[in-house]
């Protein structure tokens, strides 16, 4: 048997050989500059070695994570600091995330060209702390002054409490152009779908999509002058293009599709759309080199780079869709971005070892797993610890 050979369980349960293959020669820095912008939503790296309850502390390994965005950064990503990749709200509490953003933000003043921006919400109230829409507004004020303190650019994220203390479209009005009336600068709206977080059903107050996308649009194009753009995220790329198409002259539509991301980035007679995507994180060599290949006018060697790695994002994001960051930080692991598959919040059993097993597969098929004898060694002990002989 040799290092590029492994057994992995089948769907079905049973076992099969299965031979990596060699990866693709993705360059290790960007062929030319981007025609689009492209924000990667990095994940964080834990410290296993910390002394805490995983489930309820938060530790973060600095250096590792800290390395991870020069990565990207010189892979001409940008870094989308704080969101739900890095398991914002779902382990990563508001200290830890602001310290994670000042963090991020020194090395980028050290990095040419880095772009970053960073999530502001309202996740520091507890649960039951919020009891009226100024209550809201207080919460989101915080956060952004504090960011902004640090020199930071604003990702406006959507707020969990707003979703629970709302009681029509009138208060999400209400908010927002009450935040965005105080930005230093222009944010990036993030709508986040409740398919990523069940606690934000009926965002924009409405269970029905479009009619919460006339409110969103409303308050958009109300003040367009302090939006640089939005970001959805509902993995459906009618409603995306339908939005992107009813947005003012110089707002961007950023998608956090990632189902469709190809297609979308690419786009078509009328517009395209921008990213802001938690697969990039994992695939970021392969966007890498499409978003070259699509700035050099190249759409053939665009859509092949990208078209493989499209069933590997569908099956990291399937549902239950809010526990892609595991395969995400699996993907690190495996191609050796960091030295062990561990969590925030023990996330790292939120998926089986079948679905870890077909994202192996997947990521060989996708050329993503840049050294494969590497990535099988790092796979056989996941095997054993399931009781499998890899």
């Amino acid at each position: 048997m040799t290092t590029t050979t492994i057994r992995l369980p089948t769907t079905k349960g049973t076992l099969e050989t299965f031979q990596l293959s060699a990866p693709r020669d993705f360059p290790k820095r960007p062929s030319q500059s981007f025609n689009r912008i492209a924000y990667s939503a990095a994940h964080v790296v834990a410290d296993p070695r910390a002394d805490v309850d995983p489930w309820l502390d938060c530790a973060i390994d600095w250096d590792a994570t800290i390395a991870y965005r020069q990565h990207l950064w010189r892979l001409g990503l940008g870094v989308a600091e704080a969101m739900d990749t890095a398991q914002r709200g779902m382990g990563l509490d508001w200290p830890t995330s602001l310290e994670l953003i000042r963090r991020s933000l020194d090395a980028a003043r050290d990095t040419p060209g880095a772009l970053i921006a960073s999530g502001a919400g309202t996740d520091h109230l507890a649960p039951n702390a919020a009891t009226s829409v100024d209550d809201v507004v207080r919460a989101y004020e915080e956060q952004v002054g504090a960011i902004e303190q640090l020199g930071g650019r604003i990702i406006l994220m959507a707020s969990r409490a707003l979703a629970r203390v709302a009681r029509s479209a009138a208060d999400y009005e209400r908010v927002y152009d009450r935040i965005l009336s105080q930005v230093r600068e222009p944010v990036i709206i993030h709508w986040l779908g409740d398919m990523f977080d069940p606690a934000l059903a009926g965002y924009w107050g409405s269970a029905d999509p479009m009619a919460a996308m006339e409110v969103a649009l409303g308050v958009i194009n109300a003040n367009a002058a302090k939006v640089d753009g939005v970001k959805i995220s509902l993995l459906d790329k009618d409603k995306e293009i339908a939005m992107r198409r009813q947005l003012k002259p110089g707002v961007r539509m950023y998608t956090g599709d990632d189902f469709n991301y190809a297609e979308l980035i690419a786009g078509d007679a009328v517009g395209h759309s921008d990213a802001l995507l938690g697969i990039f994180d994992a695939i970021a060599p392969a966007a890498s080199a499409a978003l070259a290949a699509l700035a050099s006018g190249d759409r053939a060697r665009f859509d092949a780079i990208l078209e493989p790695t499209v069933p590997l994002s569908r099956h990291i994001f399937k549902a239950p869709t809010r526990f892609y960051k595991t395969g995400v930080v699996f993907m690190a692991y495996l191609n050796g971005l960091q030295d062990h598959f561990v969590m925030v919040g023990g996330q790292h059993s939120a998926r089986s070892l079948r679905h870890l097993a077909e994202l192996f597969r997947l990521a060989d098929r996708a050329g993503l797993l840049g050294d494969p004898p590497l990535a099988a060694a790092r796979m056989r002990p996941l095997l054993a610890l399931h009781g499998v002989e890899g």
